[in-house]
């Protein structure tokens, strides 16, 4: 059964979204404002697609009138970040696991990625006889029956939770049109640029910045690059009959390499970029499940490269259980963890082109 939202931080959002929406001295500050002023009155499925919708500049903040100590007291993005948190649990399937990731991220991240390393480490009883590279310390049979299903059930999980929140947002039939307009902006990280292509005050304070876009799209596309190689490496696999281990100059290795440096570089610059920028214009309560998401991404990567440059030594096996282990929590997390966002900025994104 889906709980319901937190209606204290709905009516605080409404409040402060009402007050902005009679002003709008901040339009031109930030390119999801217009769609604020798009509406009159704002319902909690209207509240939870601002929230959703909005990257978190800050620039709002720092060019408004109202923030404290004016009586107003205004904080937009604190406001709809702790919107935005609470429908990510509120939707989540299962919800205990969502809310729980949220306060504790770093300590569940790291008791995932040891618990499944040890794991790892223990069926390399199982390896198979004679394989090649990492098959030699554990099967590609044994690799394909704990990671299909490890695959699978976060995607499902994914589904159920994206249903609800487009049945809150009164979400439309989905247009091919739509669709690729929302893509289009997502891949461009066109809202980090805020309202006038300079970039956001996430960082800087009240100094514009490209540094949280470019960081982003480094994540983004790093993640892309691994995911295809190893997309790539399964069908060289099954379909070409060409197992691993590939020389370096193969389509698997490019793109695993390139996109594993862009992950770690991401993560680390992303890393730097939270603890710099002022918590109190977020979600405080969220922030601990995003650093724990950031390192945990960050270390999928890093252990990758370093699997890759010590792969032929005697490290080897104790590596590939620990980035096995950082790689099975990640795909496991993925529907409680920061990842998630990008889902759901995805799906406000339609619905905002709807």
């Amino acid at each position: 059964m889906q709980t319901e939202m937190n209606l204290d931080l709905l009516s605080e959002a409404r409040r402060q979204a009402e007050i902005c929406n009679a002003c709008r001295y901040c339009e031109g500050y930030c390119s999801v404002f217009p769609a604020l002023h798009s509406q009159r009155a704002f319902s909690d499925g209207d509240i939870t697609q601002l929230a959703n919708l909005c990257h978190n500049c800050r620039g709002c903040y720092y060019a408004c009138q109202y923030t404290a100590p004016h009586e107003f007291e205004l904080n937009l993005p604190k406001a709809l970040a702790e919107v935005r948190r609470d429908s990510w649990e509120s939707f989540a399937w299962p919800q205990p696991v969502a809310r729980r990731f949220q306060t504790h991220g770093g300590a569940i991240a790291l008791a995932f990625v040891v618990g499944w390393a040890a794991l790892f480490w223990a069926l390399r009883s199982i390896g198979s006889s004679g394989g090649d590279g990492f098959y030699a310390a554990l099967s590609h049979s044994a690799m394909v029956a704990i990671f299909l299903p490890t695959f699978f059930l976060p995607l499902a999980s994914l589904a159920i939770s994206l249903n609800r929140y487009w049945r809150s947002v009164g979400g439309q039939r989905l247009r091919f049109q739509h669709i690729t307009t929302a893509f289009s902006k997502a891949a461009r990280m066109k809202d980090l640029a805020a309202g006038h292509n300079e970039g956001c005050n996430f960082e800087d304070e009240d100094r514009f910045s490209q540094a949280r876009r470019h960081v982003h799209q480094a994540i983004m596309y790093g993640f892309i690059l691994c995911f295809a190689a190893t997309g790539t490496a399964t069908v060289m696999h099954y379909v070409f009959a060409m197992p691993a281990p590939y020389p370096l100059f193969s389509l698997p290795k490019l793109l695993g390499l390139s996109g594993g440096v862009l992950l770690t570089v991401g993560c680390g610059a992303m890393g730097v970029l939270k603890l710099r920028a002022d918590r109190n214009l977020g979600d405080p309560g969220a922030w601990g499940g995003d650093m724990g998401f950031i390192l945990l991404l960050g270390f999928v990567g890093f252990s990758g490269l370093l699997l890759y440059v010590l792969g032929s030594t005697t490290a080897m096996p104790t590596l590939l259980a620990l980035h096995l282990g950082a790689v099975l929590t990640f795909f496991l997390l993925t529907p409680f963890t920061k990842m998630a966002h990008g889902f759901y900025r995805l799906a406000a994104l339609i619905k905002d082109a709807q």
